[in-house]
């Protein structure tokens, strides 16, 4: 029977697969992805893992936690080069996955069908708590999708979204503490009415 399950472990791999880890914020995404990656390495499988090249928060070439884990990455400006830089390949990461072009989800497809466990893990929502980029679709094509959360900065319940603290409605604006922080529904839209109805200076 232990035989049997070995095999059968080693075929579904052979499968390829895709699973997604999204959540807020500061709730520990960039942290299971390297787990998952370190634990594929232990098992002796080949890992490559990748980031956009926009991100260099923490460090140009490094796929990096808020925990400071990290581990080794290449950035690439679009989704397309992960075709042509995976071939040898057993598992696929893929960190900050919102900052992707939406061709993302037919390139994660194709490298399942390849038969390759691809690993992504990115914001699911923006600031405004907008679906964010080409994470939705991934989540949708996903075999399997982890939802993991911060918590909420104000009344400690679990964080909803990343609710910006800056004073900029640009889409993508790459920050950490001093620009985000992660905010429960109920808080998210207390601060929302609370500052409609801050009176502006003129």
């Amino acid at each position: 029977m232990e035989k049997y399950e070995e095999n059968r472990g080693r075929e579904l791999f052979s499968r390829g697969r895709i699973e997604v880890i999204c959540g807020s914020m500061f709730s520990g995404k960039t942290e299971e992805l390297i787990r998952r990656l370190k634990r594929a390495r232990i098992a002796k499988q080949k890992v490559e893992i990748f980031k956009p090249a926009i991100d260099t928060r923490y460090s140009e070439e490094d796929v990096v936690s808020h925990d400071s884990n990290a581990i080794a990455s290449t950035p690439i400006d679009s989704s397309t080069s992960l075709l042509l830089m995976t071939d040898e390949a057993d598992v696929v990461g893929i960190d900050e996955a919102q900052f992707f072009d939406e061709g993302l989800v037919g390139v994660c497809n194709e490298l399942a069908n390849r038969g390759k466990r691809v690993i992504i893990a990115g914001l699911d929502m923006d600031f405004k708590g907008v679906p964010f980029g080409p994470m939705p679709a991934l989540c949708a094509i996903a075999e399997d999708v982890t939802k993991v959360h911060a918590i909420c900065v104000r009344c400690g319940d679990l964080a909803y979204v990343s609710h910006r603290t800056i004073a900029d409605e640009r889409r993508v604006v790459l920050g950490e503490k001093a620009e985000y922080e992660p905010l429960c529904r109920h808080c998210y839209e207390q601060d929302k009415k609370d500052k409609s109805n801050t009176p502006h200076n003129l």
